[in-house]
């Protein structure tokens, strides 16, 4: 069965965007080469992203970069939305709930990873027990606001997580 992966860059003080969605902060810092980012994306068979995410604001727009992994991704993504639109583009899939779509992306994925894109989504997985693997993108600098890699859990009980042996230092397997 397809790992669920939350693939994400943060800056130092844990925000994947700024405020508004704003991810233009990311642009100076995408490009370089990072092996486990390299490894990662070899190994991504679809993408579960959430409508956010979908919808919001790529720091590579309008460039040959834009998409997912900086327009390296070409494949299988599902959005997860309350509001699906009419018909979907090519390659694009909309479930309205949880469980259908981490169904269709581990479906598209086969024995490839599932990359989850969107904080939201990651959280909901993470709840609901399915998340594998957290890796994270750590980039050198503060935002100071925007939004969260986790967004508040309050109540919940801490979630373990442990250190995947290799090159990568922020590469984590969910303990369960």
């Amino acid at each position: 069965m397809a790992r669920l992966i939350y693939s994400a860059a943060v800056s130092l003080d844990g925000y994947l965007a700024g405020p508004g969605g704003d991810m233009s902060w990311l642009a100076e810092f995408a490009g370089a080469p990072n092996p486990a980012a390299e490894r990662l994306l070899a190994d991504v068979g679809a993408l579960l992203v959430g409508r956010r995410t979908h919808d919001g604001d790529d720091p590579n727009r309008g460039t040959d970069a834009e998409g997912a992994f900086g327009g390296q991704y070409d494949g299988p993504a599902v959005v997860l939305t309350h509001r699906p639109p009419p018909t979907a583009p090519p390659g694009l899939t909309f479930a309205t709930d949880l469980t259908s779509a981490v169904d269709a992306a581990r479906a598209a994925a086969g024995e490839r990873s599932v990359t989850i894109l969107g904080a939201d989504v990651a959280s909901q997985c993470l709840a609901a027990g399915l998340l594998d693997e957290v890796f994270v993108l750590v980039v050198p600098v503060l935002l100071g606001d925007g939004t969260r890699l986790f967004p508040g859990r309050p109540g919940a009980a801490p979630v373990r997580l442990e250190s995947i042996a290799d090159d990568t230092p922020h590469w984590y397997r969910v303990v369960r």
